[in-house]
């Protein structure tokens, strides 16, 4: 049995230290941690904290409910079933256009009814009219040449059953000067615009990514190097930049620019057979987004890469 010692206030095997008396000196307290004392949204997706704050400080649960982080779809959805039998359906020529715009349009209510209902204040299209997210700049403008879908999707693609290699299209090349037929994506934006209340975001591709589109072989005769075809796409991309603002938009992405994925030593090497080191990639990259996107101060950018 453990015996207490009085003078102790503890036991012989766990003693407690002997109290102070409050007369040794002043009380002094323990510094609180900082608190969480305001949050402020900037921009879409972009967050500030009051300056006195912004050291890494323990939060309660109560100043977790502060925070809020900024979420909305990239782009695309998964297109409905009756879109997918209405695309086969307009290749064989057994529905007309208007038809099928019909469905397209349906298909967009939908992903819009979707993405308001999950409580999103940004929404998209779910880029239902594209083939790929970056086709509509194939489909209006002219010179890129034939290609088909595999245009868009070579490369090495994973999933649970392992890697898929697609090949790069042999004749890939622009043929001609390009000539922009059409917008490529106002009219997506327009009707996006008119069917909701949120902020509408619309999404284009990056300039570099169209570098797949030149080839020593077939493009010289019309562009000399690759600068000056991708000099083209930046005019064309600007251009389509102006028109969006003049119609309303006020958030645009810029899909794809290929930062990232010139860390894979195959995809680096690939570019730089058309002429570019990785270091002139990078700086060049940049400053082609920079020019499709300088001087719209009232838009907020969006990079997906």
């Amino acid at each position: 049995m453990r015996r207490r010692d009085p003078a102790q206030g503890g036991d012989r095997l766990h003693p407690r230290p002997a109290r102070q008396s409050l007369r040794a000196g002043p009380i002094t307290r323990k510094p609180r941690p900082a608190t969480l004392s305001a949050l402020a949204i900037d921009s879409p997706g972009a967050f500030a904290i009051a300056a006195d704050v912004r050291r890494t400080v323990p939060l309660t649960i109560r100043q977790r409910a502060l925070i809020t982080a900024h979420a909305d779809i990239v782009g695309s959805l998964l297109r409905p079933a009756e879109l997918l039998r209405a695309q086969k359906q307009l290749a064989a020529g057994a529905i007309g256009k208007g038809e099928f715009k019909a469905v397209e349009d349906r298909a967009v209510d939908q992903a819009v009814a979707l993405q308001e209902s999950l409580g999103l204040e940004v929404v998209t299209d779910g880029e239902m009219r594209r083939q790929s997210f970056q086709s509509q700049m194939t489909a209006a403008v002219s010179g890129f040449g034939e290609f088909d879908l595999g245009a868009f999707l070579w490369g090495e693609w994973y999933d649970e059953k392992g890697v898929e290699k697609k090949r790069r299209p042999g004749q890939l090349g622009a043929v001609a000067k390009l000539e922009r037929l059409r917008y490529l994506s106002a009219d997506e934006f327009s009707y996006l615009q008119s069917k909701t209340s949120r902020i509408p975001k619309i999404a284009i591709p990056s300039a570099g990514l169209w570098a797949n589109f030149w080839s020593p072989k077939y493009s010289r005769e019309v562009y000399p190097t690759l600068d000056s075809f991708l000099g083209d796409i930046v005019a064309i991309l600007r251009d389509e930049v102006t028109e969006l603002v003049r119609l309303g938009a006020r958030y645009i992405q810029i899909d794809a620019p290929h930062y990232g994925i010139l860390l894979d030593p195959k995809t680096r090497s690939f570019y730089e057979r058309l002429g570019w080191s990785l270091k002139k990639w990078l700086r060049l990259g940049v400053e082609m987004d920079n020019a499709v996107s300088e001087g719209f101060t009232d838009v907020t950018f969006g990079l997906h890469v």
